[in-house]
């Protein structure tokens, strides 16, 4: 039972992991223009290009994770997205204090930080038991 509970759990959390990608990348083809808004109130330079380049790293990302495929590169490559979308995006330690924009950056961040921490696990321990990394060793 506990060999079970720990495959579908890795499995799980992968899948979630890589879904996490699929709906922001399918936002940012659906909304390309307000997400290029967006990345231009914060500073962004070559917005178009990180756009399209954002797109399809949480797109490819996504799916690579939710098949447990080269798991350990792509969680990697996602944890690097997500630390540099944080830090660019996400920065409340550049809004006034008190403006309600902050609070929403704020936990933003913090939840990207803990997506990150999964993502640095999966980058460490691999896809488990049913991924496609695990077929393809066998």
């Amino acid at each position: 039972m506990p060999a079970l509970f720990e495959k579908l759990m890795v499995t799980a959390g992968r899948v979630l992991l890589g879904l996490y990608f699929i709906g922001p990348g399918l936002n940012k083809v659906f909304a390309f223009e307000t997400n290029s808004n967006y990345m231009a109130e914060h500073g962004m330079v070559l917005i178009p290009l990180f756009l399209v380049l954002t797109i399809i790293i949480q797109l490819g990302g996504g799916t690579a994770m939710i098949v447990g495929y080269q798991t350990k590169i792509v969680a990697f490559i996602l944890a690097g997205l997500t630390l540099v979308i944080s830090v660019v995006m996400h920065d409340f330690w550049t809004l006034p204090a008190g403006e309600l924009q902050t609070g929403h950056e704020t936990q933003n961040f913090v939840k990207n930080m803990a997506i990150m921490a999964g993502l640095l696990m999966a980058a460490g321990l691999g896809g488990g038991s049913w991924s496609l990394d695990a077929r393809k060793s066998r």
